[in-house]
């Protein structure tokens, strides 16, 4: 029992490492990117987006907005618009969240992301 709790401390510390040395960036872009796009969005936006995001935001934020933009009852699955998604966004309830889902959005929109 001893092992396998010592075993989880470690791999907890080096994911928390990981996440604070930057070298978990690719898997935490790819992951908000697939999450963007199951949203709806389109490839080069998503990846546009996400690059903006995940140098701008915490882990903690890009997981809650993970949390409140998924589609609550009588919604469609995917977002129809900027508008649509910052509509979402506001649901977490983090300023600096929504403001730079929002300037992602519009910047990557129009092609200067």
């Amino acid at each position: 029992m001893r092992k396998i709790l010592f075993g989880i401390v470690i791999l907890a510390l080096l994911v928390l490492i990981a996440v604070q040395t930057g070298a978990a960036k690719p898997v935490i872009k790819w992951r908000v990117e697939s999450a963007l796009l199951e949203a709806g969005l389109s490839e080069n936006r998503a990846e546009c987006m996400s690059a903006r995001m995940v140098g701008r935001l915490s882990v903690w934020q890009l997981y809650k907005l993970q949390q409140g933009m998924a589609p609550q009852e009588g919604e469609p699955e995917k977002v129809g618009g900027i508008g649509e998604l910052v509509k979402r966004a506001r649901r977490v309830d983090d300023a600096e969240a929504v403001a730079v889902t929002a300037s992602s959005a519009g910047l990557c929109a129009i092609g200067i992301g």
